[in-house]
């Protein structure tokens, strides 16, 4: 048997220290290449200086980090190749079980395996994860030619990223999944604090760290206490009814699940454990933005699914309330804050917090269409908010400036860039007939289905939706044009392939989302058939929810 995910795993890694392994030396500004970024900043006052830099040398900085991205693109492209290739192997037919499995001994004493699998979930995330990768890569071209070596370190970080973003969601031993899950930070934060932009970079990186350890921390907390009471790591022997964690106490369950639930909220991110995000996105390279709001905060979402509800059945009832209420302040909240932004990246930032809110409520509604919607949701979101994010980055390659107050006309001076904004930001809103509306309208259904209140209050996150949307719409591309801005140069032929796939994917599964529904509906009918007893005491209502949890613990003593 082809052992598919661990190929998908060591591919990047390998190419990753490839890129590493490059020589680095310093840069040298060729005469030609300083001559072009003189005339650039004379023609526009300065405005668009930051977007034409100093060509490097072949030799040296130059030729390494020529190198350096081809290497990334090329294993990042084998990457999917892989993971396309083990995709079309995926049997949709097999009811809820792990597919491509392999489970190894890794350290025996403690009973930890590198043990992989994957569900129809674990699976449209890993081909998300593969196929944004790649796009970066070409987006970021250029973005890092003024650092001394020339964006090498940034290009290994990404494949170093790759290889962890698959493992976080192949992952089926308990432990590992933890490696995986606190390893990934590591990379995270020197894209975000050696390769960012702006002073508050190094700020915003710490910040990231300190939230992601902290919230990492108290879950190793609850694996470990998984281990001592389920008597071993592997998700396999964990779940079930027959398992030594059906059986625990109900309130070691609960302080199980709280433990796992808050990394899990923290990594998504829902309000209030938020406040990270914008940080860490407006201080990003467009690049990393879409990696960590694509593909790393969907590793919160995952986990609810994947752990919270299947390992924790029995406390399920008893946070249901609590976690809707979450996600309806996580909704109306980031949306009226994004409303308020000046700089584009920390609206799309906030942005991502009001759609993990309907992520959540999803999750939660404890019905197969929400979890339905919110498991199609994250790809959704990941292909939407990445294609806006490099969007944004590319205006802010040109203009030298994320804020909103420089920019107006670009419309009239660079009408492609215009039509894929308004296409990306359409997408963000969940316009009918582009792929978010479809996992937006199941999370309705589930939501109403569970109970009318959330699904109505959370219709108001649409509505503010549109506003921030269509109002950034405005202010940047539509009016008068600003000065500074008459030369702004149109979509480049790199940028377009670097785009045009994900808006591909938008308009597809916009239009026929029933392939990736055939494929993420079998686990999800694994975790509905899980949650269902849960489901039947929540909706009864909150504080009812709470006394019928209460009862049930009487009896179980």
């Amino acid at each position: 048997m082809i052992p598919w995910l661990t190929i998908a795993i060591a591919l990047p890694a390998v190419g990753a220290a490839l890129v590493w392994a490059l020589p680095r030396t310093a840069a040298k500004a060729s005469p030609a290449g300083a001559a072009q970024a003189a005339e650039a900043s004379a023609s526009t006052g300065g405005a668009t200086a930051t977007a034409v830099r100093p060509a490097a040398t072949a030799t040296g900085a130059g030729g390494s980090a020529e190198t350096a991205k081809r290497l990334t693109l090329g294993f990042s492209l084998a990457t999917l190749l892989v993971v396309a290739a083990m995709a079309l192997r995926f049997d949709t037919s097999q009811a809820a079980g792990l597919q491509f499995e392999e489970v190894h001994p890794w350290i025996e004493r403690f009973g930890v395996n590198y043990a992989v699998g994957v569900d129809g979930i674990a699976l449209v995330l890993i081909l998300m994860s593969a196929v944004l990768v790649p796009l970066v890569v070409l987006a970021a071209w250029n973005e890092h030619e003024d650092r001394p070596d020339g964006g090498r370190g940034y290009f290994a970080l990404i494949l170093v990223l790759e290889a962890m973003m698959i493992g976080v969601f192949a992952a089926t031993d308990v432990f590992l999944f933890y490696v995986f899950f606190e390893a990934m930070l590591i990379p995270v934060y020197f894209m975000i604090g050696r390769y960012g932009r702006g002073d508050d970079r190094t700020r915003a990186a710490v910040k990231f760290l300190l939230y992601s350890l902290a919230g990492g921390l108290v879950m190793l907390v609850s694996v470990i206490g998984v281990y001592v009471i389920g008597g071993s790591f592997l998700w396999t022997d964990l779940v079930g009814e027959g398992s030594a964690l059906a059986a625990v106490d109900p309130a070691t369950a609960r302080w199980l699940f709280l433990g796992f639930f808050i990394a899990f909220a923290i990594k998504a991110p829902m309000w209030p454990v938020h406040t990270w995000l914008p940080s860490a996105a407006g201080a990003s390279r467009p690049g990393t933005a879409v990696l960590l709001v694509g593909v790393l905060d969907k590793v919160g979402t995952y986990g609810m699914l994947r752990y919270c509800l299947e390992l924790f059945p029995a406390a399920v009832s008893w946070f249901v309330w609590p976690v809707v209420a979450l996600s309806l302040v996580s909704i109306i909240y980031g949306a009226i804050l994004a409303i308020g932004q000046n700089d584009m990246m920390r609206l799309v930032a906030y942005t991502s917090v009001s759609h993990f809110g309907f992520i959540t409520l999803g999750i939660f509604a404890l019905t197969a269409q929400g979890q339905a919607g919110a498991a199609l949701y994250m790809v959704n979101h990941g292909f939407a908010t990445g294609a806006l994010f490099l969007v944004v980055g590319f205006l802010v390659a040109r203009r030298g400036s994320s804020l909103i107050s420089d920019y107006g006309g670009v419309q009239k001076v660079a009408p492609k860039l215009a039509g894929v904004f308004l296409v990306t930001g359409l997408a963000g809103l969940a316009l009918p007939g582009l792929a978010p509306f479809v996992s937006e309208f199941l999370v309705f259904v589930g939501a109403y289905a569970f109970h009318p209140v959330p699904a109505v209050i959370a219709a108001v996150g649409v509505v503010l939706a549109a506003l921030y949307i269509l109002w950034m719409y405005q202010r940047t591309m539509n009016g008068p044009t600003k000065e500074g801005l008459t030369g702004l140069r149109d979509l480049s032929a790199r940028e377009t392939w670097a785009v045009a796939p994900l808006l591909a994917l938008i308009l597809v599964l916009g239009v026929y989302p029933q392939p990736a529904l055939d494929v993420i509906n079998p686990a999800v009918e694994r975790t509905v058939g899980i949650g269902s007893g849960a489901a039947d005491t929540a909706a009864a209502g909150g504080s009812e929810g709470a006394a019928g949890a209460q009862e049930e613990e009487g009896d179980a003593e």
